[in-house]
């Protein structure tokens, strides 16, 4: 069977898939994104990706209407359904469309969306084990708060994390963190847990709101406040948060700031609570 993409609201082979030379997703990096996780062949909290999806339009003023982003949501479960994908993810994009070569835009374009799904399985190693991370300036700009596809500096960042055998780099603008590369950052410190608060310089991701639920849940209350790069040597847990990553431990950081930690009791029973929604997912809750 050959796989289905989405472009706009038509499900088509994907060898048959095409864009326009003009578009702007490839001049200007102009559009956005969201990836959204599969379990037991059911979507997780699909309602908050396609509400950031819309906001982060908005944001950057390209048409995306209630109306718009419920058919998408068809779309996407069609797209899921034909392609039969049981666990892994839906990649959704939405380019403000093709126009000939302008810094200035118009607002008359018509927008391009298009998506896919690929299979993936939940890092159950890293969960379990924990990472190492590389800690390294931010120089992305600073609406880290929209989802584009404007990832250069988070790109940039994350090999230089690989090329020190990390597998994610933390980012810190100046004497501050902010978050991951791709993923958000929490870390613990006796009763205390501190992330970085949800305003322009971090994506509120959604596993991240999650995971503060769930932090509620333990009666625990959370410090929402940039956590300084030399505290990071003396933390007790720490951990980030992702769609894909879903609740990884840190064990190791590297880079600005040397420390080594174990992966922590709070942090295991965020995980605990984090598999019981991935449980009503894919019993299809």
């Amino acid at each position: 069977m050959s796989e289905k993409v989405l472009i706009n609201e038509q499900l088509i082979n994907r060898e048959e898939a095409s864009f326009s030379f003009d578009d702007r997703s490839m001049y200007f990096g102009d559009g956005i994104y969201e990836v959204i996780r599969i379990y037991g062949g059911f979507p997780f909290q699909m309602e908050m990706h396609m509400q950031r999806f819309q906001r982060s339009a908005e944001e950057l003023d390209i048409p995306f209407d209630y109306d718009v982003k419920q058919s998408l949501t068809n779309s996407l479960l069609e797209l899921l359904k034909e392609n039969e994908l049981n666990e892994g993810i839906i990649y959704v994009q939405l380019s403000r469309g093709s126009a000939d070569r302008n810094h200035l835009y118009e607002r008359h374009t018509e927008p391009l969306i298009f998506a896919f799904t690929k299979p993936m399985e939940r890092p159950q190693q890293a969960m379990s084990e924990g990472i190492a991370t590389y800690l390294t300036e931010d120089e992305r700009w600073l609406r880290c708060d929209i989802k584009t596809v404007n990832l250069l500096g988070n790109v940039m960042a994350k090999r230089k994390a690989a090329d020190h055998d990390c597998q994610e780099a933390l980012l810190h603008r100046g004497d501050l963190m902010t978050e991951g590369s791709s993923s958000n950052l929490f870390i613990i410190k006796g009763d205390v847990v501190q992330t970085h608060p949800a305003n322009n310089y971090i994506l509120n991701g959604i596993t991240r709101q999650l995971v503060l639920d769930y932090i509620e849940e333990h009666g625990k209350s959370v410090v929402f406040e940039p956590i300084q790069v030399e505290d990071m040597k003396n933390i007790d847990e720490a951990f980030i948060t992702s769609t894909t990553s879903e609740i990884t431990p840190i064990v190791e950081l590297r880079g600005t700031v040397h420390h080594k930690l174990t992966v922590g009791p709070l942090t295991k029973s965020l995980q605990k609570r984090f598999d019981e929604d991935v449980v009503k997912t894919e019993q299809g809750e």
